[in-house]
């Protein structure tokens, strides 16, 4: 496992004088279904709390050990705010764009505003609020960590209702993501009401049905399934 994230960050944002500071990521931006989702939280500062050191990126943590600390993130926080764009609004406003409207969101629903935002790459134009992005923060910053870790149970929690509601997808298996079980179920089924239908994989796939060049259960290229020109290249399959 790769070394935990630290405070570097917010310990010099502190020492400029601002008191409250966010950090904020999202999780399903390369993700054919569900919502995209974003977390935002404020830690405690100064703090050396004993879970600190368990902190990754959400991504590098087990289903486990993601659960056990959203539980002590949103117990010893100072703030935890999340934002969530269903797949209709990310088809007609594109994935970048939905992905920033849910860490405003995820800003917007924190108890207490905070004085400074440190975010995961991207920044956020719409917020007047004082902010950096920083690459590879998920990986550096422990509050933005921690925003992953909240984004990513909150995800994985919808997408397991999900799968209840629109059975045969497998969606609490790959929540979503571009699997080769996810392709073979909607090739089967045809997309469900929380695909993202503008996704090249989603489009190609439904405009090969349509057009009846794609048989029932015929293997499909590669190629033409993962031109994920809109995705974040960095998201992995979960």
């Amino acid at each position: 496992m790769s070394q935990p994230p630290n405070l570097d960050e917010e310990d010099k944002l502190k020492s400029q004088g601002y008191e409250l500071i966010a950090g904020i990521d999202e999780v399903g931006r390369g993700a054919l279904a569900g919502p995209v989702v974003a977390g935002a939280v404020i830690l405690p500062h100064p703090a050396s709390l004993p879970w600190f050191e368990l902190v990754r990126d959400s991504k590098e943590l087990t289903s486990r050990k993601r659960e056990s600390l959203f539980d002590l993130i949103n117990k010893e926080a100072v703030a935890v705010g999340i934002g969530i764009v269903p797949p209709q609004v990310i088809d007609s406003i594109n994935i970048l764009k939905a992905t920033k409207l849910a860490m405003v969101q995820a800003v917007e629903k924190l108890p207490k505003q905070p004085h400074f935002l440190i975010i995961d790459r991207v920044t956020l134009s719409q917020c007047p609020i004082p902010q950096r992005g920083i690459t590879r923060g998920d990986k550096l910053c422990l509050s933005i960590a921690c925003a992953s870790i909240i984004a990513k149970v909150t995800r994985d929690r919808m997408m397991e209702e999900f799968d209840q509601i629109y059975p045969g997808y497998g969606f609490a298996q790959h929540k979503g993501y571009g699997t080769g079980m996810h392709i073979s179920c909607l090739q089967k089924l045809g997309a469900s009401p929380i695909h993202r239908l503008y996704f090249a994989p989603v489009r190609n796939l439904i405009a090969s049905q349509n057009s009846g060049h794609l048989a029932l259960g015929q293997p499909v290229a590669t190629t033409s399934l993962f031109n994920l020109t809109c995705v974040d290249k960095d998201e992995p399959v979960h």
